[in-house]
């Protein structure tokens, strides 16, 4: 239990957290909600874009891969793309990615969609544009949830915001800590009413908030983590072994060899996990560039497109080295969990319909400790009126 000065303090934090930054943290969790169905969402927006013309076979076959980017490579209109997203679903397209030019912080890419049965170009649009029409919707929330359509700047902010609201959530956990006699500890988990709605209203935020500060305090610090993965590694790593961040280079080869093909990167990566999914190409932009292949193992906590990261020589395919979740140091791991955790996905269909559901929550909050707030304020002035007025009665 804190009392005295100590805890003036952690009411200050917890109450000048919550008024600056209430209505940022409303937005971040009702768009959370909605981009956790984002794939889903975007499909039913876009299916002329987004859904193949028939159901494919998985894993997509690596002549099929190939035949993708060598369609890309040879229209004058795309190229090669810097990134080619392979089919996870059975009515899933191919999504190229390229970067457009300018500033590094303005995260805008071409996607050009690619059906997977006839091959057929489907449309395009610019990942990162801000806009309301269907091909833009969700896009636009996802860089709004993570960027704050402002790109690298929006991802600071959001970090100190995930680092705020941690902070929030540990000022709000030491405030509610009740004295250890049993009374005491079953009325700090008690929501009553007792005939006053502003009773209610406080038991409601105290007990609701302790019920659900673990898993806002996981998606704060997850939150701080992704954005600011600078700030927090080092810190995972005094405690626990995170491996370096880095890529291997390709050895220099003569001139004129060809590169790698984009059947002999997915067939050498899927050599390497046959039971895994193969779900990203990332080509070599420059000299000394690796092909870096994603897949989803079974059993990854990330699903969708997984976490298995696979490097291979441009030019000979030679395994160069590999980052597998499953067989991680603990920092590693330990990671590994944020985003999932964050997104809901790490428990599947559950998860996810759980951080949807939990999206409603800083609103909820933030109107039970606006009225607090206010009903203190109101009952604060009352009793300085009061003070005044029997102060001018003594001196009259």
């Amino acid at each position: 239990m804190v009392t005295g000065r100590l805890r003036v303090v952690f009411v200050k934090i917890h109450l000048y957290i919550g008024l600056w930054l209430g209505l940022f943290f409303i937005m971040l969790g009702l768009t959370g909600a909605a981009i956790a169905w984002r794939d889903e969402i975007d499909v039913l927006l876009n299916p002329e874009l987004l859904a193949a013309s028939a159901e494919t076979p998985l894993p997509v076959a690596p002549a099929t891969v190939q035949a993708v980017t060598d369609k890309l490579q040879g229209d004058p209109r795309y190229g090669r793309p810097g990134l080619l997203m392979l089919p996870a679903a059975p009515h899933d397209v191919f999504v190229a990615w390229y970067p457009l030019k300018g500033p590094p912080s303005a995260g805008r890419s071409r996607q050009v969609m690619v059906d997977p049965v006839t091959l057929a170009v489907k449309g395009e649009r610019v990942w990162g544009e801000p806009g309301l029409s269907r091909p833009l919707l969700m896009p636009t929330l996802f860089q709004l949830h993570h960027y704050l359509l402002s790109g690298e700047t929006g991802r600071t902010i959001l970090g100190i915001a995930g680092m705020l609201l941690l902070v929030m959530v540990i000022g709000g956990v030491v405030l509610w800590w009740p004295r250890f006699r049993l009374r005491a500890i079953v009325q700090a988990f008690r929501i009553s009413h007792g005939g006053s709605w502003s009773r209610f209203n406080y038991s409601l935020h105290r007990a609701g908030g302790i019920l659900v500060a673990p898993v806002l305090a996981t998606i704060a610090f997850s939150g701080w983590y992704l954005n600011l993965p600078k700030w927090v590694t080092p810190l995972v790593a005094s405690v626990a072994t995170v491996t370096p961040p880095g890529k291997p280079v390709s050895a220099p080869a003569p001139a004129g060899t060809p590169q790698l093909g984009a059947a002999q990167a997915v067939s050498t990566a899927q050599a390497l996990y046959p039971a895994a999914l193969v779900t990203r190409v990332s080509f070599p932009r420059k000299a000394g560039d690796p092909f870096e292949v994603r897949v989803r193992q079974p059993g990854e906590v990330r699903q969708g497109s997984g976490a298995t990261r696979i490097w291979l020589d441009a030019h000979t395919g030679r395994r160069l080295g590999a980052r597998d979740p499953m067989d991680a140091p603990a920092g590693d791991t330990f990671l590994n969990w944020m985003y999932p955790l964050h997104t809901g996905e790490a428990f599947g269909l559950p998860g996810r319909i759980f951080i949807s559901v939990f999206g409603l929550v800083p609103l909820l909050f933030a109107v039970t400790g606006v009225l607090i707030w206010w009903k203190r304020r109101s009952g604060h002035r009352r009793h300085v009126a009061k003070t005044l007025q029997r102060a001018g009665v003594r001196e009259a």
